[in-house]
């Protein structure tokens, strides 16, 4: 299996243009890729909302652009518009593989009086590949706020542990069909995303922290395949907010333990300027 994550930033580039073909030009250029799990996706958001937008809805348009894939939308922010209509922006997973359950859980958005922040989504969809069934869940942290993103990191490690709990310890009640069906979840399970931190932040160590109820850890990709080789950055490297500002190593992805074997290669494109980020490649057997 070949997985790209990437912030595409409403599909802009760092040259201002907002194309989402490009972002699908550069992801077949980077892989023959199975999965793509995307960040920032827009729908009716044009200029001056979104810097270059015309409002396009590029859930719709990626979805047309990838004719052999599932999309798979997760909406985080749903706001009224003013023609009528409705705004939304989120994450996306777009599968060659077949799609079974998914699961859109909204995460914590604790008030912090006077800090910027937006509603926050973890979009998990379970894939049946072609050496078993796995779980991709690609989110988005909260950029401005330590006090959103800390209570995010904790909803991400109980969301992976609750999925964890029905493949270890579930069983088929329900095969009816119907809504009650019993539908049971891999272990093994890919986090990805902008996780809007460094490595040697402790919300990082907190993701690869043990589980009380027996969950197996998470493990860092890049770490795991590349033990002792740095992050390389995957933000602010073409584009800044001002001048000097450093890059930045935010875009990760945590893989089950039982995944850590079958990692092939953990990959950053940091040549390419379709987006403010860059993408991030792993090949799993």
């Amino acid at each position: 299996m070949k997985l790209i994550t990437w912030n595409v930033q409403w599909c802009r580039g760092v040259d201002g243009k907002v194309d989402p073909a490009r972002i699908v030009r550069h992801a077949k250029a980077i892989a023959d890729f199975d999965v793509l799990c995307l960040q920032e996706i827009a729908s009716n958001y044009p200029a001056p909302r979104l810097k270059g937008s015309r409002g396009e809805n590029q859930f719709a348009e990626l979805a047309r652009l990838l004719p052999g894939y599932v999309p798979v939308p997760g909406v985080a922010v749903d706001v009224p518009a003013d023609d009528g209509g409705r705004r939304h922006f989120g994450n996306m997973v777009l599968s060659r593989f077949p799609v079974g359950q998914v699961f859109r859980h909204l995460l914590p958005y604790p008030v912090d009086a006077g800090i910027n922040g937006m509603p926050r989504i973890a979009l998990e969809a379970v894939l049946t590949t072609r050496t078993g069934a796995v779980r991709v869940i690609t989110t988005h942290l909260e950029y401005y706020g330590t006090k959103k993103r800390t209570a995010q990191v904790d909803a991400l490690r109980r969301i992976y542990s609750e999925g964890s709990g029905h493949t270890r310890f579930g069983s088929v009640v329900d095969s009816s069909g119907g809504p009650f069906h019993t539908l049971l979840r891999p272990a093994a399970t890919i986090i990805t995303g902008d996780f809007n931190l460094e490595p040697e932040d402790v919300l990082h160590a907190r993701m690869c922290e043990t589980f009380a109820d027996g969950t197996p850890t998470l493990a860092d990709a890049w770490q795991a395949a590349q033990p002792g080789r740095p992050h390389p950055a995957t933000f602010k490297i073409y584009e800044k907010e001002r001048p000097g500002e450093p890059e930045q190593h935010c875009d990760f992805i945590f893989v089950s333990a039982d995944l850590v074997p079958r990692i092939r290669q953990v990959r950053v494109d940091q040549k390419t300027q379709a987006s403010d980020h860059q993408p991030v490649l792993i090949e799993i057997a």
